[in-house]
């Protein structure tokens, strides 16, 4: 799709990664419905702040409503709660999907029929690496971004009908709050990655391996487990 004249609500527009991709759809000529939970934490110019809780309901309904002219939804507001699944919190666990799968879902449920009258348009869904490596120190943001990719295939196919394609981002560690914790050679630029996977949006492309160690990871998705 041309982003250039698209209009793109961004979910978790307010720093890191959503920041970015706000940004450089604004710099690419894009009208940006920069959405936050806090819409007064929004500074960036040239958006639109929206109220947007992907937990609240009557918060997507609302979103849905006042941003009626959206042609593209990316779906990056999420949570690390660094929960493990046996001895973590069982209430952090569902944090996690409730932000990382149920959010996303809800609010492409909302969207869609939004995109679709505005005549087709996108969906850009971040994903993670942790959607195909599951660390057990993070057994519940993995468990929620494999949730989330299942998620992004089947959305996929039941929206190819209705004009609307649906990217998926995988990516690793990025410098932003949410890996502060990580050492900097681990980390990729949010600005490039945004970058990234804005171009592949344009493309119509399914899915942005980001970085080495995401495209690594997916290649040995496709090894037996077996092999010596």
């Amino acid at each position: 799709m041309e982003l250039k004249d698209a209009v793109a609500v961004v979910t978790g527009a307010n720093r890191g990664l959503g920041r970015h991709l706000a940004a450089q759809l604004v710099a690419r000529g894009a009208k940006v419905y920069a959405a936050a939970r806090r819409p007064e934490t929004v500074d960036l110019p040239g958006v639109v702040p929206l109220r947007l809780d992907v937990t609240d309901a009557e918060s997507i309904r609302a979103a849905a409503r006042i941003a009626s002219d959206a042609t593209l939804l990316v779906n990056n507001a999420g949570i690390s709660t660094g929960t493990p699944l046996i001895a973590g919190s069982p209430d952090a666990a569902r944090l996690e999907m409730e932000v990382n799968f149920f959010g996303p879902l809800a609010v492409t449920r909302a969207f869609a029929p939004v995109i679709e009258s505005n005549g087709g348009g996108g969906v850009l869904n971040v994903l993670s690496v942790l959607s195909w490596m599951h660390p057990a120190g993070h057994g519940g943001y993995a468990a929620a971004k494999a949730a989330a990719w299942a998620l992004t295939g089947a959305v996929r196919e039941e929206l190819a009908p209705r004009a609307i394609t649906v990217t998926a981002l995988h990516v690793g560690y990025m410098d932003t709050d949410m890996a502060a914790g990580v050492p900097a050679d681990q980390k990729a630029d949010p600005a490039e990655v945004a970058a990234q996977a804005l171009a592949a949006v344009e493309a119509g492309l399914p899915e942005v391996l980001a970085d080495e160690t995401t495209r690594y990871v997916k290649q040995g998705l496709a090894t037996s487990p077996n092999a010596a």
